[in-house]
Order: C-alpha cells, then sequence, then structure tokens
C-alpha cells in the first residue's frame, strides 16, 4: 500500500513527458495526496494530452521543457522515451543545473546521464504502469552525487504510488524486465483466461469481469498475508482435482513463458543502451 507521507507537501515536481509514464506519475501524486496539483507541472508536445491531466488532476500544463525547467521545480522527472532522452539532455542541461533530476528511462545508465547532466544529482527510477492507481512498483537508484536525502525523497514519491524499493543499478535491467513490464504480463493473462473461457462457453464481458475479480483478490490476498505463491496455489489445489490437471498443463509453459520473456525485456533493453 502507498504511504502516507507528508514531507512532499511542500516540493514542487516538474514531469518532462506526459505519456502514459509521464501522466500516471503526475495524475498518482496528485491523487495520492501527496503533492497538491499546483505543485506539479508537467510539459508535452501533446496538448490535449496536457488537457486531459489539467482537468483530471488538476496539475499545472505548460507547452515546453524550458518553460517547465524555468518555474525551476525542486525535482525533475525525465518522463520520455529512451530514444529521445539524448537529445533532452542536450537541449536542457543548463537549465537542469543544480536539479535533482529523476530518469525513468530503460536502459540509459547513471554514467551516461550523470555525463551528460555533471552539475545535477541523478537518481534512476524503474516504475511500473500501475502507479496511477497508487499500486505501482517502481526500483529507485542514487548517482554518485545523490545525496542519501535525495534518494530518500525520490523514494519516498514513488512509495506514495505503491511500492518503491532501492536497488543497486545493476539490478534495475532486471527489475524493469520483470516488475515494468508485468502490467502487460497480467493483462496478457486476463485475456488469456477470458478467451479460454469464452471457448468453454462464458459470455466474454461476465468472463473477463470474474476473472478480473479474481487476479484483484489473489493480488490483496498474498499482499496482506505474505503468504508464498506456491503455499497459496496448494490451498486452491486438490490432490487429483481440477485445478491440479490445470496447473499440470500450464506451469511449465507458462514458467518457460516467463523466462523467455524477460530474457527477451533484458535484450532490448540492452539494445536500446547501445543507442
Amino acid at each position: 500500500m502507498p504511504e502516507n507521507n507528508t514531507a512532499l507537501a511542500g516540493i514542487t515536481v516538474g514531469v518532462i513527458g506526459a505519456g502514459s509514464m509521464g501522466g500516471a506519475i503526475a495524475r498518482g501524486l496528485v491523487e495520492a495526496g501527496a503533492i497538491e496539483g499546483s505543485r506539479v507541472l508537467v510539459c508535452d508536445h501533446n496538448a490535449s494530452k496536457l488537457e486531459a491531466l489539467a482537468a483530471e488532476a488538476g496539475v499545472r500544463v505548460l507547452a515546453t521543457s524550458d518553460a517547465l525547467l524555468a518555474e525551476h521545480p525542486d525535482v525533475v522527472v525525465l518522463a520520455v522515451k529512451p530514444q529521445v532522452l539524448g537529445a533532452l539532455l542536450a537541449q536542457s542541461a543548463s537549465a537542469l543545473a543544480g536539479s535533482l533530476v529523476v530518469s525513468i528511462a530503460a536502459g540509459t545508465a547513471l554514467s551516461t546521464l550523470e555525463a551528460a547532466l555533471p552539475a545535477c544529482r541523478v537518481v534512476r527510477v524503474m516504475p511500473n504502469l500501475p502507479v496511477s492507481v497508487r499500486s505501482g512498483a517502481s526500483a529507485v537508484c542514487g548517482g554518485s552525487t545523490a545525496t542519501p536525502a535525495d534518494i530518500e525523497l525520490v523514494r519516498e514519491m514513488f512509495a506514495a504510488l505503491g511500492s518503491a524499493k532501492v536497488m543497486r543499478e545493476d539490478q534495475l535491467d532486471a527489475e524493469g524486465a520483470v516488475v515494468g513490464c508485468a502490467p502487460a504480463y497480467f493483462a496478457l493473462m486476463v485475456d488469456a483466461l477470458t478467451r479460454a473461457g469464452v471457448r468453454a462457453g462464458l459470455p466474454a464481458a461476465a468472463a473477463r469481469e470474474m476473472v478480473n475479480a479474481t487476479m484483484l483478490g489473489v493480488a490483496e490476498s498474498l499482499a496482506k498475508s505474505g503468504e508464498h505463491p506456491r503455499a497459496y496455489m496448494e490451498r486452491v489445489t486438490s490432490p487429483g482435482g481440477t485445478t491440479a490437471a490445470a496447473l499440470f498443463e500450464l506451469e511449465p509453459t507458462l514458467t518457460e513463458g516467463a523466462y523467455a520473456a524477460v530474457d527477451a525485456a533484458l535484450a532490448r533493453t540492452a539494445e536500446l543502451a547501445r543507442g
């Protein structure tokens, strides 16, 4: 569950990029009550995205990163795609000087960020999309000049949006491949089970609703109890029963698929890092 921390109340956060993740961070911080909407600044080239964020979350929107940085926010979140991050850093390095900068770009190392922003304290964060509903998961890693207070402030920001853990940089790519991509993995599981239900004769809408409710219930049960997933499975599975038969078919395919998916995500992360 998100932390209720009032230490964030007085800071101003600027978010450059209002795409899926940037918009989720901005909206989530306000809806969590962590930071007032007037203290969350967002810029993007897409005016319709900015209009929607302003209407839904009450954030302040600006047309350009230059206009946002002129407001001197306490924390600047770079929420742009890795492919365009280099151009943004080159354009904004002088305006960012002295700032606490948070990058959520997959595959862009702290050494690369610090070389481009020598006058900044840099923190990398690997969040996932459920930060928009304050049930996300984020890994936090500080650069060489980020202070313990900087790292803790960033961790508190993302803890307001779900779970946030400080990790080593060599763990961030794996966290991104597992946790960052996991919302898509879980959504695929919901879709696959729904389609299996329809194939077996269930109405599509009802099957989807029931699978969604079940996934939410399992997640809440595991999170609250701390029970190991294997122990939970054993409680659901009767010897020689239908669940045992189903798991016999599903587990090998699902496990190998998970390994292959994470390996593919890591390989793509490495490609992005090479430019």
